[in-house]
């Protein structure tokens, strides 16, 4: 297990009787100052397979004036995470301000005493703010209010990048679009893959051997639905 994994398994769900009861409505009303947060995923956590904290609500919403994309991951010295073979250094999705744009994606509300554990997942981001304005919610009721705290993960662009390789990882991927199939539907997906940029980039086949710490299990109708949303594409 490496580091990072070890970090999040070490993050536990904060027990609370209120987080199986909190339906919509005015989340206030059942939690007090700053037990909560939020954090918007657009790659692996939109799957709510992959979160490893305690899941009070999710939101399925767009976020405005932002654009996601494929990048190289960040050169960061002393960085968690497990060595991959052949000095690959996987892409990684971000998302970056883009006037006229938006994405979509999963608002996660959290308690607020995990959100050390996320960052630690999202080291190689900076953590952002965002506000209920920005977001554009696919149902109404959501039960919001300003005084929980919003944040999405962009990329950090301030390290070099990393050397080497540097492709999706098919078992990524496959997390990220399972998330969107799920949230969204098939519509969703295709609509992932056509708001994303540098999808270009070319993919490293582990689906057999899972690289990605978070890899999940798809269907056979899965993975037929995914190849053909992708097309033919070469592998690294």
């Amino acid at each position: 297990m490496s580091k990072i994994d070890k970090a999040e398994a070490g993050v536990a769900a904060v027990p609370h009787a209120k987080a199986a009861a909190a339906g919509e409505g005015d989340l206030a009303v059942r939690y007090g100052p700053g037990e909560l947060v939020g954090y918007f995923g657009y790659g692996s956590l939109v799957n709510r397979a992959t979160l490893s904290t305690g899941l009070v609500q999710a939101h399925r919403a767009r976020l405005k004036g932002w654009r996601r994309t494929w990048r190289p991951r960040p050169e960061m010295a002393a960085a968690p995470g497990a060595t991959l073979p052949d000095g690959i250094a996987p892409s990684l999705l971000s998302a970056h301000r883009a006037e006229g744009f938006s994405i979509d994606g999963l608002l996660v509300i959290d308690f607020a005493v995990n959100l050390p554990g996320i960052d630690t997942r999202e080291f190689r981001y900076h953590r952002r703010d965002i506000t209920l304005s920005d977001l554009e919610f696919a149902e109404p009721g959501h039960g919001l209010g300003a005084e929980i705290a919003l944040h999405v993960y962009e990329a950090r662009i301030e390290h070099p990048a990393a050397e080497g390789p540097a492709p999706i990882l098919r078992s990524y991927l496959d997390a990220v679009m399972q998330g969107f199939l799920r949230e969204f539907g098939p519509d969703g997906l295709h609509r992932f893959v056509a708001e994303t940029d540098a999808f270009h980039t070319p993919i490293h086949e582990d689906r057999a051997e899972p690289l990605y710490p978070r890899a999940v299990s798809l269907s056979p109708a899965e993975m037929e639905l995914f190849d053909a949303v992708l097309g033919i594409r070469g592998s690294f």
